[in-house]
């Protein structure tokens, strides 16, 4: 039997999963299948890391060693063929912190960064809440996957962006972006001198026919022009450790991202997130392949359920992470309609599509990160909300 089939129960955790659903949605007895964590556990190996650094009983100032370092960039070159320089690493308590640090280092207040909808909603947040201009060259949905729209983005970039969030894999797309995209984006942001911030969280989940690429690693350009942000926090489900770390080659955009953590305080990791991090990236190769098995058969399940049970909704097929992108157009129900079925007659939180910007209308996001048992559930409580 699969380790990933054990059922945990989360509640007295403090999990936003599966304890804020009122919060967020107003009801209590909900089925959470909506914010991106996993309900399984960890590599066992990161779980004995943090109970030996417990067992030593000091709690201390500490810094990142050179040992993290090592298995991150080890971690890389392995598994994406990138190799990178311990001293390119920087480190913040997550993606979001370094999308805000990076926004505040390389632009300033009413300067233009550019975006792709839908996507990841504090990608709209960072921009807006720091005081700058959101530029969005939304992605085009071509049959069931999401294409570049490059003509509409080379637009976008002449109007003067200093930025470009990148968000590869894609959520809440899923989509994988080939080479060939890749170096077409970098040639563009190149040609209208835009920085690229690559937020690459969700590049170790990648399913078989796949292959994750990062944008730095594919010419010096890039490799220069480029800030890839990275974290064990999806791939070994540990987000709760608050641990990520920023790979900067250039040197002078590094010194920036420095004295901008600087000024907000930020100094180095908390000791659970360094040990975890270290950890998974050093031994958790052989769960992640066990995980990613894991996560195919669910998806494949769920693509067969709808297929089967709920027609009307059509399943983007994800080429990278965990989560699935469910449009639900057929429906011919308002947002608003469908979030309160869903609610109220199916007892199930998903993630509303309007979240992730124009283009997600009509859309919804789930989970699928879970025991199959979960799963089941979440897709029995989905066809009873439609029903």
């Amino acid at each position: 039997m699969s380790v990933f089939n054990e059922r945990i129960d989360r509640f007295k955790t403090s999990s936003v999963k599966w304890e804020l659903t009122k919060d967020i949605f107003g009801e209590s007895d909900l089925w959470p299948m909506w914010v991106a964590d996993m309900d399984f556990k960890p590599p066992q190996a990161v779980i004995d890391a943090i109970k030996n650094r417990v067992e030593h009983g000091v709690f201390g100032y500490t810094f990142v060693p050179f040992s993290t370092s090592e298995a991150i960039s080890t971690w890389q070159l392995k598994r994406h063929q990138w190799k990178i320089n311990s001293s390119w690493l920087l480190y913040c308590s997550g993606v979001v912190q370094a999308i805000s640090t990076a926004i505040h280092s390389y632009t300033k207040e009413g300067d233009r960064v550019l975006l792709q909808s839908p996507v990841y909603t504090p990608f709209f947040d960072m921009i807006e809440k720091n005081k700058r201009i959101v530029v969005n060259s939304p992605l085009l949905l071509d049959g069931d996957r999401y294409q570049i729209d490059f003509a509409g983005f080379e637009k976008a970039l002449q109007e003067g962006c200093k930025l470009f969030l990148l968000c590869n894999p894609h959520n809440p797309a899923g989509r994988v972006w080939t080479k060939d995209e890749l170096l077409k984006i970098g040639e563009l942001c190149l040609q209208y001198n835009c920085l690229i911030l690559s937020d690459e969280i969700h590049s170790d989940i990648i399913y078989k026919k796949f292959t994750h690429i990062p944008i730095a690693s594919l010419e010096d350009e890039l490799l220069d022009r480029t800030i890839t942000l990275i974290a064990p926090s999806k791939t070994f489900n540990l987000a709760g450790l608050q641990a990520s770390t920023v790979i900067i080659k250039n040197k002078e955009l590094r010194i920036q991202f420095q004295e901008q953590q600087k000024r907000q305080g930020v100094f180095s990791l908390n000791t659970f997130g360094i040990i975890g991090m270290e950890a998974a990236y050093r031994y958790g190769e052989e769960w992640l392949e066990e995980l990613i098995d894991y996560l195919q058969v669910n998806k494949d399940y769920t693509i067969q359920f709808l297929a089967d049970q709920i027609p009307e909704i059509t399943c983007i097929d994800a080429e990278g992470t965990y989560l699935l992108w469910l449009d639900c157009r057929k429906l011919e129900l308002s947002d608003k309609e469908l979030r309160n079925l869903l609610i109220q007659k199916g007892k199930l939180a998903l993630e509303p599509g309007p979240k992730y910007g124009p283009g997600g209308e009509g859309f919804v996001r789930i989970n699928i990160a879970c025991p199959k048992d979960d799963l089941i559930e979440g897709l029995e409580r989905l066809k009873r909300a439609l029903s």
